[in-house]
């Protein structure tokens, strides 16, 4: 353990949270070693969040990542450009949403909702409903669904944070699929990030998050000068606080459990979902807003979801089922 420290010290000389990106993302897995050591993984959730930024401020840190790093606003576009399809030819659309937290999706949404013209039937938007319940512990009952409506499911950066088979017998994670394939929903949007910390050992987890997060942050230097305080807020209170998550923790104290697209596919499809292509207007669209960024982020199709990555690394995947 002295050795260990000595090493965290030196590392912490050679590193800085301002520094280029190899640099800013080494300072933030140096502190996800130090907090691995000294609390050696136990209850260290419990301290992290002690440690968090008030909400409302990681709420608005979240909205300038969504910005800043287009990758994350091209999965919430995919998402609801596939939405706008499924309400073609429905009266009554009933959306759920997992994640309260996700109001500049809607916002963007009825958005491009009021530029469709008469492409679409007349729309009359209710007032939105919050459902007080953990999202382990949701049932249908409390989702008034009606008949009539055409339900649509959506899962924007939030079914890794449910456990699976590989951190409790219950596997809240395929729980909630089932439960949702009951309801006979029209539309199902899957959006997350395109990584794998979820079952992977200590050691190819640490790589896998060195990897992915460098790609993340040698894209944030592309739209945002490192002196800008908006990228530092994004990194500290959003990024740092996954990684940190993502390194130090094990088991249950791991709520970050990222998944690659492929094992994602999988899990829909034992639930009872078939895979449904994202429309060629929807393609077309992002496509064209990527060309306003920089020649670096891609976007690929494979197996029904859209890739949208920083120049070979795949970041987010958005796809969708029925």
């Amino acid at each position: 353990m002295e050795e260990a420290s000595t090493i965290i010290t030196e590392l912490r000389q050679m590193v800085s949270v301002q520094g280029d990106p190899s640099s800013r993302i080494a300072a933030y897995m140096v502190e996800g070693l130090a907090a691995k050591i000294a609390s050696s993984g136990k209850y260290l959730y419990k301290a992290l969040k002690c440690k968090e930024p008030p909400s409302s401020d990681r709420l608005a840190a979240m909205q300038i990542l969504f910005e800043i790093c287009p990758c994350f606003k091209f999965g919430f576009m995919a998402a609801n450009g596939a939405m706008i399809e499924a309400f073609k030819g429905e009266k009554r659309v009933h959306i759920v949403d997992f994640d309260i937290n996700q109001g500049n999706q809607y916002i963007t949404l009825i958005q491009t909702l009021a530029n469709q013209g008469g492409k679409l039937p007349y729309l009359r938007l209710t007032e939105f409903h919050t459902v007080a319940s953990t999202t382990s512990l949701v049932s249908p009952s409390m989702l008034d669904c009606r008949p009539g409506e055409a339900l649509i499911v959506n899962f924007a950066f939030q079914l890794h944070h449910m456990p699976d088979e590989s951190v409790s017998t219950v596997n809240e994670r395929d729980q909630l699929l089932r439960m949702v394939k009951s309801l006979n929903p029209k539309l199902v949007t899957v959006v997350e990030q395109d990584v794998n910390t979820n079952t992977t050992p200590f050691l190819p987890r640490f790589v896998e998050a060195y990897n992915y997060y460098s790609a993340v942050y040698e894209s944030l230097d592309v739209t945002l000068p490192r002196e800008s305080q908006d990228r530092i807020n994004v990194e500290r209170q959003c990024l740092a606080r996954d990684i940190v998550n993502v390194v130090a923790c094990e088991g249950k104290e791991r709520i970050e459990r990222y998944e690659v697209a492929g094992k994602w596919r999988a899990r829909m499809t034992m639930a009872g979902f078939m895979p449904r292509v994202m429309g060629p207007n929807v393609v077309d669209m992002i496509r064209k807003l990527i060309k306003e960024y920089c020649d670096r982020y891609t976007l690929k199709e494979e197996m029904s979801a859209l890739h949208f990555g920083w120049e070979d690394k795949s970041l987010i995947f958005a796809s969708a089922w029925r």
